[in-house]
């Protein structure tokens, strides 16, 4: 009992495969010194539960043809940066003639930090996000195949966090732009970079949202979530579709961590392309602006003004102003009428209209599906740009409000009353690296002049372009300054 047979020298007999596989036969032969396996290929077959049908590859997601030839085309980025490390003064060490070195000049160090980028020609172009590579003063990328290249900065946009980069090389792996607008709840997608410096991580999700604004972020909010894992070094890198498309940049995650919990976001194909051409073609993101302030027809706005305006069905923004010699306004727009559409693209969410004026550029024509009242007009729009014009702008014609480095707020009445003062732009927060940041402008400061010229709006202050020389205002305590910036 248990005695192995001595007669099944030679006799088929079956090989465990793993979990999952099917068996694997092999022939099995006793000799004096040993036993010898004369090994099959394993196919492998899911194991089935009772309640389970048959097993249909084809009815099934493969990633693996994705995967395998995107991943050629996504980069990692080193970041060096120069950081001036002052040396603090310690009057103890003066009063005893202690030397403190320096004379009080700033140290240089370099800090490093990185990301991921996407190469999106065979001749070195990079699309990556612009925090990944804002103040840097060195850039290194490190292609799939491991080679390295010293890389160049062509344009940023901050607004989007969109940045574009190049290498010089030649016969680069790339990767196809898709659609973002035909992705759908649920689809399958690929998020591809270095996340804490692993190099070419893959990991899969499904879309689990659309035009998802994130509050406090950006200018242009209408993210793509997933719950494919990004952690810290995924940002500028691939998000990819089941073809292997590129259908968005991976940018950021929610979380109380800063490692991945669930959720990430990514800026839509729809957006990254057409700043990447206008980067690489002007030198400057050709913004077009349709003129108009508005605000989503949600409940909240049913609950709190519908009565009053006479608005009962969800949907669509209301338009709550219009820019004097705006695009809106010379097409005919009024304050109060309701946009449902643009371009046939029903306004479903807050993000939707702000995206697809996203994607044009000054001059361009849209159309809106504008409800007056009881009737549905078809309003074709001019769009302009922030200078109220249908003209391109040059490189030169630098976003003031971008330049300065900051986030704004209108002054509102009461303070304006209190500093007596007509109007002005109150500074909420100051970025490093701008100019605010570099003038020693403090937040609360409220912004009265540009160059001279009256700022009493955040239009006004979105309208202007070119180099800031002064920048006048008063502090919340009455207290007046003047910032004169010199190159």
């Amino acid at each position: 009992m248990g005695r192995a047979d001595p007669c099944a020298a030679g006799r088929a007999r079956p090989i465990a495969a793993a979990a999952g596989g099917a068996t694997a036969w092999g022939v099995v032969s006793m000799r004096e010194h040993g036993v010898e396996y004369v090994e099959r290929e394993v196919v492998r077959t899911p194991g089935l539960g009772t309640q389970f049908t048959a097993y249909e590859a084809d009815r099934y997601p493969d990633l693996t043809y994705a995967a395998e030839n995107a991943v050629k085309a996504v980069v990692n980025i080193e970041v060096v940066q120069e950081v001036e490390m002052r040396r603090s003064y310690d009057p103890f060490l003066e009063f005893f003639g202690i030397p403190q070195g320096g004379g009080g000049r700033p140290d240089i160090r370099e800090r490093r930090g990185g990301g991921s980028g996407v190469v999106i020609s065979e001749d070195g172009y990079i699309v990556t996000n612009n925090h990944v590579v804002d103040q840097a003063t060195k850039l290194r990328v490190k292609l799939n195949d491991g080679r390295v290249f010293d890389a160049r900065t062509v344009g940023t946009d901050p607004a989007t966090d969109v940045a574009l980069i190049k290498i010089e090389a030649a016969d680069l792996p790339t990767l196809p732009f898709g659609s973002s607008d035909a992705l759908r709840l649920g689809e399958w997608v690929l998020a591809i970079g270095s996340p804490f410096d692993l190099q070419s991580t893959i990991t899969a999700g499904i879309v689990s949202a659309k035009g998802r604004a994130i509050p406090d972020e950006f200018s242009i909010e209408s993210f793509i979530q997933t719950d494919a894992a990004v952690n810290p070094g995924n940002s500028g890198g691939a998000l990819v579709n089941t073809h292997g498309e590129l259908v968005g940049i991976n940018t950021l995650i929610k979380s109380q961590t800063g490692s991945y919990i669930g959720y990430s976001f990514a800026i839509p194909e729809s957006i990254v392309r057409k700043v990447v051409v206008d980067l690489k073609e002007y030198g400057v993101v050709q913004r077009a602006l349709l003129g108009v302030r508005y605000r989503f027809i949600d409940q909240q706005f049913l609950d709190e003004e519908g009565e009053a305006l006479g608005i009962d069905a969800l949907g669509g923004v209301y338009v709550a102003s219009v820019e004097e010699g705006g695009a809106a306004s010379e097409a005919g727009v009024r304050k109060g009428d309701v946009i449902a559409a643009i371009d046939g693209v029903k306004i479903d969410a807050p993000s939707t209209l702000q995206e697809q004026i996203a994607k044009h550029r000054p001059n361009d024509r849209v159309k809106l599906s504008v409800k007056r009242g009881a009737s549905v007009k078809q309003i074709e729009v001019v769009l302009r740009n922030k200078a109220g014009k249908t003209e391109l702008l040059a490189k030169e014609d630098t976003d003031v409000a971008e330049t300065l480095g900051g986030r704004f707020a209108e002054a509102g009445a009461a303070l304006c009353r209190e500093l007596e003062i007509r109007g002005g732009v109150q500074v909420t927060s100051v970025r490093q690296g701008g100019l605010l940041a570099r003038a020693r402008v403090r937040k609360g400061f409220v912004i009265t002049h540009i160059n001279d010229r009256p700022v009493r709006t955040l239009q006004e202050l979105q309208r202007l372009t070119g180099k800031v020389g002064s920048i006048d205002g008063v502090y919340p305590d009455g207290r007046a300054a003047s910032y004169v910036l010199v190159e």
